[in-house]
């Protein structure tokens, strides 16, 4: 078995080892979804490496790189491992590997997201240097179960238009928290026409926006300004984000733990709370 990059291996042949990885997970992985999901994190497949036995892709981490906070980042945006060769400390050798790549590539720090209930992963990847940077919570509903959406906007006209996602930069003090690296606004701009930007404007003045995914149910950012809360601005963009989604269910993810405001409004739609992430950095 050897470690090598992926820089000259087609995206199909990626996918059908991310297939075998996840083949156990409830959740099934449609390629173009997978493709779409790269392209927004940034992978990069020059800085990516699998392990290849007799040819096969046999375990895999694919790298995002990016800035992040400042930071030239390299971001773990998935790594797998068929379960026949699981147990073998396989993805810590081909992370061990990466590191002189990353560096010679400039690469500052490495970011990764981690269930908080997978006690092993996370040992691991402290042994490794990680430190925890925060905990993000994760949320998904049935659009049929989504519930108070019927309260109506005050204190002046609202209109719900779409935006551009240069206009979401530089709203982004909207927002009480930063966003992670799959909702900022680098990635969002990688998608491109994939997502919707909806602004809400209260006599011309953009005083809250929404970012979706109308192919996953994705919303990625949500916020209002500070001064126009507690208007019912929030919950008519959500109710035209839903209006606006090809799938039966939403998820917000990656919500800060500290934010207790987002997580009320959600959680007073009937958004449930799905799980918790570790938000982890290794400088390097």
């Amino acid at each position: 078995m050897d470690i090598r990059s992926l820089k000259d291996i087609d995206f199909d042949t990626v996918f059908h080892a991310f297939e075998q990885a996840f083949a156990d997970y409830e959740i099934r992985f449609e390629k173009e979804e997978v493709r779409a999901m790269l392209k927004r994190r940034g992978y990069t497949p020059e800085l990516s490496f699998a392990m290849f036995d007799n040819g096969d892709i046999v375990a895999f981490t694919l790298n995002g790189t990016g800035i992040y906070r400042g930071v030239r980042t390299a971001y773990d945006t998935g790594t797998g491992t068929l379960e026949a060769y699981r147990g073998k400390g396989i993805a810590k050798e081909i992370f061990q590997h990466s590191i002189p790549y990353l560096k010679d590539a400039g690469i500052g720090q490495y970011l990764l997201e981690v269930i908080h209930d997978n006690e092993k992963a996370v040992s691991v990847y402290r042994k490794l240097g990680f430190d925890t940077t925060r905990e993000l919570d994760c949320f998904r509903q049935s659009i049929d179960q989504i519930t108070n959406m019927r309260h109506e906007a005050t204190g002046g006209d609202i209109e719900i238009a779409r935006m551009d996602i240069e206009d979401v930069a530089t709203a982004s003090g909207f927002c009480d928290f930063s966003s992670s690296w799959q909702n900022g606004v680098e990635s969002l701009t990688r998608a491109g026409d994939d997502l919707i930007c909806l602004g809400a404007y209260m006599s011309g003045r953009l005083v809250g926006y929404c970012v979706l995914d109308p192919l996953t149910g994705d919303i990625s950012q949500i916020a209002v300004d500070r001064d126009y809360r507690r208007k019912g601005i929030a919950t008519m963009l959500l109710g035209e984000a839903i209006g606006l989604m090809r799938t039966d269910r939403i998820k917000v993810l990656n919500v800060s733990s500290a934010d207790e405001a987002m997580k009320a409004f959600l959680i007073g739609k009937n958004i449930a709370p799905a799980g918790k992430q570790f938000e982890m950095i290794l400088p390097i």
